[in-house]
């Protein structure tokens, strides 16, 4: 059982306590409870809950180096160094996202980013790994109303480093995105450090401008 950290507090892994050659984050969630009562059936049904996981490759300085521009030299994010719902898979085919789900159905992680951290071109010095809750500003939802959410990493023997725990009132609550850790590439090789600073932003392009 890895370590269950709380708002703010940070933790650094080094190569030696963990198998990190092969790295995934899970986020978990389950599926929103309807209203019940008279108000439940005059409003209609509790929208959903979509949370998303998300990765920055960065450079040596820390930076996003290809956000994917198009003709005009606008930001697309496709076929960039941001991993994300519409970039499932890098296109040096060592780091992924396993789907989208939009809703927590399911038992476990409801989405996974995987990271061959061996295999990981030598131009990337930095991960960055960011949960959101999508369109959560507009659905008036927050982390602290979200069932069962966590956000954890396992190692490439399959054990928990650590994990988040993003639901219940007082750690999160009106918070919508978090910047949940970081890995770091050394001269030893990977460290694994935990953020867990927090945002009330539903949009991780808030948190990429701090990267580009």
């Amino acid at each position: 059982m890895g370590i269950t950290l709380a708002k703010g507090q940070g933790l650094s892994l080094e190569k030696t306590e963990h198998n990190l050659s092969l790295v995934t984050i899970g986020l978990g969630w389950d599926i929103a409870e309807q209203k019940k009562g008279m108000f439940g059936s005059l409003f209609g049904k509790t929208a959903e809950y979509d949370l998303d996981v998300i990765a920055f490759l960065c450079d040596a300085n820390g930076k996003v180096r290809d956000v994917g521009r198009d003709s005009n030299g606008h930001a697309t994010l496709q076929n960039s160094d941001v991993i994300f719902f519409n970039n499932l898979k890098h296109r040096g085919g060592d780091i992924w996202l396993t789907g989208d789900n939009r809703t927590g159905a399911g038992d476990g992680d409801d989405e996974q980013i995987v990271v061959k951290l061996n295999n990981l071109s030598h131009d990337y010095h930095k991960i960055v790994f960011i949960v959101q809750i999508y369109g959560g500003a507009s659905n008036n939802q927050h982390f602290g109303e979200v069932s069962n959410a966590f956000i954890r990493a396992v190692d490439g023997s399959g054990k928990e480093m650590v994990r988040f725990n993003l639901s219940g009132k007082g750690q999160y609550e009106q918070q919508r995105s978090l910047l949940f850790a970081e890995l770091v590439r050394e001269n030893s090789g990977w460290k694994f450090n935990a953020v867990g600073q927090s945002s009330a932003s539903d949009n991780f392009v808030e948190w990429l401008k701090n990267y580009v």
